[in-house]
C-alpha cells in the first residue's frame, strides 16, 4: 500500500467590517388587541358594538406593522373581557391595545389610571381613538385624567 502525502491547506478567516447582527425586535410586528364595550343592551348600543368589532379588526389587519392579538369585547357593564385582556398583556401576549374611548375602557377613573400605569410600566400602550391619546407618549396622562374624569361623571 502506497501512502500519499497531502499538502497542508491554509485557511484565512476574514472578519466582517461591520456587525451583521440584526435586531429582531426592531422588525417584529407589534401584537395588537382591540377592546370594545357598550354599556347597555339597547339596539343602538348593540349596533355600535358590532361596528366597533368590525372596525378594529379591519384596522389591525390593514397595518403591516401589527399582528392581530385578539379582540376582547364586552356587551353590558361587566368588564370581564377587559380583565382577560389585562391578563393576556401581563402574560406577554399583547404589546398594544386600541379602543374607541376612555369611557369604554374602564369602569372608573381610578381603574383606568391603574391599568394604564401598570401596562405602560411594562411597555404596553393603549390608544384611545376618540381622544387621540397614546399612553406611551409622555403627555398622555394629563389628558387621560381629564377624559377619565368626564367619563366617570
Amino acid at each position: 500500500m502506497e501512502v500519499k502525502k497531502i499538502p497542508k491547506k491554509t485557511v484565512t478567516l476574514i472578519e466582517p467590517k461591520r456587525s451583521i447582527l440584526v435586531d429582531k425586535e426592531k422588525y417584529r410586528q407589534k401584537r395588537v388587541a382591540a377592546y370594545c364595550r357598550v354599556s347597555t343592551d339597547s339596539e343602538e348600543q348593540l349596533t355600535s358594538y358590532v361596528n366597533q368589532k368590525k372596525f378594529y379588526t379591519d384596522m389591525i389587519a390593514k397595518n403591516t406593522e401589527w399582528q392581530f392579538a385578539g379582540l376582547f369585547a364586552d356587551e353590558g357593564i361587566s368588564g370581564t373581557r377587559a380583565d382577560n385582556m389585562i391578563k393576556a398583556c401581563l402574560a406577554g401576549k399583547i404589546d398594544y391595545i386600541i379602543t374607541k374611548s376612555v369611557s369604554r375602557f374602564a369602569r372608573n377613573t381610578v381603574d383606568c389610571l391603574d391599568y394604564v400605569r401598570m401596562l405602560r410600566a411594562r411597555g404596553i400602550g393603549i390608544f384611545f381613538e376618540e381622544q387621540n391619546i397614546d399612553t406611551l407618549k409622555s403627555d398622555s396622562e394629563l389628558y387621560l385624567v381629564i377624559y377619565a374624569g368626564f367619563a366617570q361623571s
